[in-house]
């Protein structure tokens, strides 16, 4: 119970979304209440468009959307919060399932207008799998959108998740008026613009719904359906149960504007006070308490070139337990070799700050010369790993083309590290140099392209392979494998750690192939750790 007290101040969550549903706008509300950043990315300054605070990437500058989650950290109302903002597009969905494992709860966006779509499906079914409490923010209630009613019934028929609103429209589009808070009962007007750090002018005490004053606030008309929509809503749902939140089984409703600045101080009021404290973890050898002294953390994202001038690469450790100290040797699971910390970093996106010390629940960025890869853990000697941590077989295959044999040096090293960082597979033909890239969407594809020519200064094509999945290949015959490999050489590739992988050209060839090598075993993930425990 040593470090009892810094477990109990910290929050570390995502916010996760469809793309263009609001969620980077909404991170950055969330630190300017903070205090963290002074202006928002949408504002313009000086004929100079300030991008979103947490979009580092050039390319995500340049197409406006997400495609690496960020790491931010900020302190609000005595509490440390820790951030991350994860892609929204679903090209790089493995990278937000991974942020998903390092954090004890999520905030999801719901655009007002679209409704649930497909990755917002995606995204719930992974915190499911987790339990992971769950708490919905409803966006850009001024704009014409959805029936409240029918929307709040359609997120819980697509997400199977039992909602709970804490705070009440009235109206939506050009008639939204504003918000009544249905847990401290106050009532909060619109008005677009509105900037963090304002006074709540806009914020009107309503001990009784009744009173007539809620009349002159929002008319008579609209003040009738509140009444009718507040009794329907208490009546159907009573208080808030936070035992059910913190199961994952009720999600905590918001609505509002992130763009506006509006409802999002509610909703960040609420998370702090309900939101989980960092949680104990199950690893492969027993479950591990959050409360124990001895630290242990790991690995579940990497980043070459955060900062392109000085060409670093860093790994990002979730603290599971006990305090990470700068200089202090850690034991390295896999490598079985102790490692330390000189410059151990915290993150406000694109910023970072050495840090002397961190605690379970923080985020803390890790120069790395190539040690590590996701799902590596880092003890005070005892060896385990932490479970759940997703991996994914491709979707999508195609040759690496070199435009410039000049290059080949920095192509390969390009490959290695980009392919490190989880968001794509790197596979070299069985009996060739042939190097094939695997991913779950195309716009991967694209990212690694920009990101080899303006940081390593390659410049690559690709050619698309007609394969449909990777399977990795075990088995306890050698020989069985060593002829299977053989036979199939077209279609036998390995994996950036030497493992053997069958890259299948359809359905029905992998069963085929399945049913006829009994001998051998297919493995439809790769196995992050393949190290001997």
């Amino acid at each position: 119970m040593k470090y009892h007290n810094e477990i109990q101040r910290r929050r570390t969550f995502a916010i996760i979304s469809h793309p263009d549903a609001g969620k980077t706008t909404l991170t950055e509300k969330f630190l300017l209440f903070g205090g963290a950043i002074q202006i928002a990315g949408a504002v313009k300054s000086n004929k100079i468009k300030k991008h979103a605070t947490s979009d580092f990437m050039e390319i995500e500058r340049q197409r406006g959307i997400s495609v690496a989650t960020s790491v931010m950290s900020f302190e609000y109302n005595d509490i440390l919060i820790n951030l991350l903002d994860t892609p929204g597009h679903k090209d790089f969905a493995e990278d937000t399932y991974r942020t998903l494992t390092a954090v004890d709860s999520v905030i999801l966006v719901v655009d007002s207008v679209n409704g649930v779509e497909d990755q917002t499906r995606r995204l719930m079914e992974v915190c499911r799998m987790r339990d992971t409490p769950v708490i919905v923010f409803i966006n850009k209630m001024d704009r014409d959108g959805k029936n409240r009613f029918d929307l709040l019934e359609e997120i819980e028929k697509e997400l199977k998740i039992s909602l709970h609103p804490m705070t009440w429209p009235i109206n939506s589009g050009k008639e939204f008026k504003g918000v009544y808070n249905l847990y401290d009962h106050n009532l909060r007007l619109f008005t677009a613009n509105t900037k963090a750090t304002e006074d709540d002018e806009d914020l009107t005490s309503i001990s009784d719904i009744n009173d007539s004053l809620l009349d002159k606030k929002v008319g008579e008309k609209d003040a009738a359906v509140l009444r009718d929509d507040v009794e329907l809503v208490d009546g159907v749902n009573g208080p808030l149960d936070e035992e059910a939140y913190l199961a994952g089984i009720v999600a905590p409703v918001f609505f509002g504007s992130a763009i506006n600045n509006f409802g999002v101080k509610e909703m960040l009021d609420t998370f702090i006070r309900i939101a989980p404290t960092p949680r104990s973890r199950e690893t492969t050898t027993r479950e591990l308490n959050v409360e124990e002294e001895k630290m242990s953390g790991f690995i579940f994202k990497i980043h070459a070139n955060l900062d392109p001038k000085h060409r670093d690469r860093i790994a990002f450790l979730r603290v599971c337990s006990g305090k990470f100290l700068r200089n202090k040797y850690f034991h390295h699971v896999r490598l079985d070799k102790d490692v330390r910390f000189s410059n151990p970093y915290s993150f406000l996106a694109r910023d970072k700050s050495i840090i002397e010390d961190a605690y379970a629940g923080d985020v803390v960025g890790l120069f790395d010369t190539g040690n590590f890869k996701i799902g590596d853990t880092l003890t005070e000697g005892e060896n385990f790993y932490f479970t759940g941590i997703p991996s994914f077989s491709p979707e999508i295959f195609k040759e690496v083309v070199n435009k410039d044999p000049l290059k080949t040096k920095q192509l390969e090293k390009g490959l290695l590290q980009l392919t490190d960082e989880g968001v794509a597979q790197l596979f070299t033909q069985f009996g060739g140099n042939k190097k094939i890239i695997g991913c779950v969407g195309e716009l991967q594809f694209e990212v690694i392209q920009y990101r080899l020519l303006h940081e390593y200064g390659a410049s690559v094509t690709f050619n698309s392979m007609p394969f449909y999945k990777a399977c990795w290949l075990t088995s306890k015959d050698p020989k069985k494998l060593l002829e299977f490999t053989r036979f199939k050489q077209a279609n036998i590739a390995e994996d950036k750690d030497g493992h053997v992988v069958y890259l299948a050209q359809s359905e029905w060839f992998l069963n085929t192939e399945i049913t006829n090598n009994p001998d051998i075993t297919f493995h439809f993930t790769s196995e992050i750790h393949k190290a001997e425990m």
